[in-house]
């Protein structure tokens, strides 16, 4: 069997960093772990042959060698996953679709031809599937019916399959699952309120596989929550020390926490002793009252703006998600982000509209009390109006959220947060033998330097700061002029957020007028 894994295109968003790849030669931030840990999972006597749509399209070639194509995606890469589908049909191919997409709404997949629906988690469901291969079906929706799977048996995802020189950053996973009860969230719903991880030594043989294909530099550990089960992170903590010293730190790590990591004192210097650089945080407002209402309590037990700055303080870059919209959200939500994130200096502050998704805990509430939009499934980019009506007026909260985004990345308001936030960082503990940068990174510093510090008006701000890190913190210079890098994404990415919104508004408001009439014409 000739397997051709192909993974959707992701729309430019706030974590794609298009003009930041290009500065430094790459094509993707991110590998697709989901992908590499199915071709894992199925018959290792099978073929694989593995095409990222973000790094090179697929060819003729590609489609005519397979069998079978598989692919999975998230919701935000709909439009692309449903268009391989019918590139599938059209060739005659069998296809199979996973990921927590079509786990979450499965019926648009199916519309479009799919073959294969593989819902739930692989290590399940996968199976299933080999089996009716086997017994020569052609068509199939496989569930795991509530199971959660050991993924202590998860093996080694299939790294060799991918092209490692055209991504930023690798990722690997130790846990699944979180125990908080955020109303929005979906993940709880696709993994469960029970955090399950792997054993230390798997993730050290995924760590060694790494290690020995070449790779050197950042891993992303991608858990929604990494620190869901502190017992055992600790657990992987402690054995990844001897780990790291012996291999003389090819790695730094980035990952996804809840905020209550400030509060454990351990938990925090192992991260740091480990070479966890960076780790997001998912605030999403500092107004008490919509956390609770929400059910996010775990932000409201302690000062927030406290909380990040120990982190930051601790050795990490905090990065942090927000969001607008919440029901009974009092006017100026998008204002009380931008001064808080002033207040914490958080460089990568993301900011986006309130969206119910399929399954969450807010979409049975708001389809229960029937303010759902039709035909709105949700998405998690930034570009997109809330899927449900608020209980503020949409264009109120609209404008806010464009003048929130558009404001948090000012040039001058952007670099100044990078400033602030890097002096008071504590530097890695870590001596690495210096090496000469590569040209593709002395290009692009030298880019930065003339768009950031002669060509724009931010050219003494820059100079200044850039001097003053040089001066009293520069054993983080590396991070400070990669985060002042990212500003060249954000310029761009800011004027998407505007334009999408606003045009959407426009349709919004338009359609709302539209109602409107015809109901007055009905009564008339």
């Amino acid at each position: 069997m000739r397997v051709l894994l192909l993974y959707p295109r992701f729309p430019k968003s706030f974590w794609s960093f298009e003009k930041v790849m290009e500065l430094v030669g790459l094509k993707a931030f991110l590998p697709p772990l989901g992908l590499i840990t199915v071709a894992a999972i199925l018959p290792q006597t099978w073929e694989f042959r593995l095409v990222d749509r973000n790094v090179r399209l697929e060819t003729e070639a590609d489609w005519e060698w397979a069998d079978l194509i598989v692919t999975s995606g998230m919701i935000v890469q709909k439009p692309d996953l449903l268009h391989l589908i019918h590139e599938a049909k059209q060739r005659n191919k069998l296809i199979a679709v996973g990921g927590p997409y079509v786990t979450s709404v499965s019926e648009e997949a199916q519309d479009a031809g799919v073959d294969f629906l593989i819902l739930d988690e692989g290590e399940i469901t996968l199976p299933l599937f080999v089996e009716a291969l086997e017994r020569g079906e052609k068509k199939g929706v496989f569930h795991a019916n509530g199971e959660k799977p050991d993924i202590t048996q998860t093996p080694i995802p299939r790294y060799d399959l991918l092209e490692l020189d055209a991504y930023s950053d690798m990722s690997v996973q130790f846990s699944r699952g979180c125990p908080f009860q955020c109303e929005f969230c979906d993940i709880i719903v696709l993994y469960g309120r029970k955090p399950r991880t792997k054993t230390p030594a798997q993730l050290l043989a995924e760590l060694q596989t790494l290690y020995k294909l070449g790779w050197r530099g950042g891993i992303f550990v991608v858990d929604d929550n990494f620190i869901g089960n502190k017992r055992n992170v600790k657990l992987l903590l402690r054995e990844l020390i001897p780990w790291m010293e012996k291999h003389n730190y090819p790695f730094h790590f980035t990952t996804e926490a809840s905020v209550d990591l400030s509060q454990d004192d351990e938990l925090l210097d192992l991260m740091f002793v480990t070479n966890f650089r960076s780790v997001f945080l998912g605030i999403e407002t500092p107004d008490t009252d919509s956390l609770k209402l929400t059910k996010k309590y775990q932000n409201t037990r302690n000062s927030l703006i406290e909380c990040v700055w120990k982190i930051n303080r601790s050795g990490m870059r905090v990065m942090a998600g927000f969001i607008v919209g919440f029901d009974g959200e009092k006017s100026g939500a998008g204002d009380r982000i931008i001064d808080f994130v002033e207040a914490t200096a958080i460089p990568h502050a993301v900011c986006s509209m309130l969206q119910a998704l399929p399954k969450t805990a807010l979409w049975y509430r708001l389809e229960k009390e029937g303010r759902l939009l039709e035909g709105k499934n949700g998405t998690i980019n930034q570009t997109t109006l809330t899927n449900f009506i608020p209980t503020r007026p949409m264009e109120e909260i609209a404008e806010e959220y464009i003048a929130c985004f558009w404001q948090l990345y000012d040039p001058s308001k952007y670099l100044g947060r990078v400033y602030r936030h890097h002096l008071y960082r504590k530097p890695t503990c870590h001596k690495k033998k210096f090496k000469m940068p590569q040209l593709s990174m002395i290009k692009a510093l030298l880019t930065i330097c003339w768009r950031q510090g002669i060509k724009r008006k931010t050219r003494f701000q820059f100079w200044i700061q850039l001097f003053s890190i040089l001066k009293h913190n520069n054993k983080i210079l590396k991070s400070y002029l990669t985060a002042c890098a990212h500003l060249e994404h954000f310029l761009e990415y800011r004027q998407i957020v505007r334009d999408e919104i606003e045009g959407q508004l426009a349709e919004f408001l338009e359609a709302k007028a539209s109602t409107e009439e015809n109901k007055i014409l009905t009564i008339s």
